[in-house]
């Protein structure tokens, strides 16, 4: 199949398109990260002590016997009634015969809490750092999941097509504008020469 001139600007003004508020976002973001230790941003911390009612201090303790150690309904409701703790369903839970601890990692957000067996004690901390952490953490991926995972490829891919077809259209329009290589080759040189001379 050839491509033709029209296609080619079809598939670009398409992918910029599709591109144009993720490549905003990451390139702002990519400028927050890059001067991430200049940013002073004050985390709010939430810290909950308490002590789990009876019942759900049994039913956490039937579960810690079973193969089967899913988060028991009564916790889950007790925490969401009682404090406002929404427990995620990507947190991550680890049992001893002695201590429930779970710990989530969010975009911009880390959480844990713990549960003594022995004596019903609840420890809670959640620690947000920002709407600036947020966006970052999206940018890098970090504790997103999987289905923002699959959004960065295929936005990467969509980024990749208006690369490609940008190129082309420099291609067939260097007869009529002649800077149109030595900027293109500039931009190659300029990052590889600050490479070679300032990165260690």
């Amino acid at each position: 199949m050839q491509l033709t001139l029209g296609s080619v600007r079809q598939w670009h003004w398409i992918s910029s398109a599709a591109c144009l508020i993720g490549m905003l976002l990451f390139a702002i973001t990519g400028i927050t990260l890059n001067h991430a230790s200049e940013i002073k941003v004050s985390p709010t911390v939430i810290q909950v002590e308490s002590n789990l009612p009876k019942s759900v201090l049994e039913d956490l303790t039937l579960v810690a016997q079973t193969a089967d150690q899913t988060l028991p309904k009564s916790l889950v409701f007790w925490l969401a009634q009682t404090h406002s703790i929404r427990l995620s369903q990507h947190a991550v839970a680890e049992w001893s015969e002695e201590e429930l601890y779970v710990v989530h990692a969010g975009p911009g957000v880390d959480t844990w809490l713990s549960v003594d067996f022995l004596n019903g004690e609840l420890s809670y901390e959640s620690t947000d750092r920002g709407w600036i952490a947020y966006f970052n953490d999206l940018h890098k991926g970090r504790d997103t999941g999987v289905v923002w995972g699959w959004f960065l490829d295929i936005f990467a891919l969509a980024c990749v097509v208006f690369c490609l077809t940008g190129l082309l259209l420099l291609y067939r329009q260097t007869n009529h504008r002649w800077m149109t290589w030595p900027v293109t080759i500039l931009g190659a040189i300029i990052p590889a020469i600050l490479l070679l001379l300032f990165v260690h």
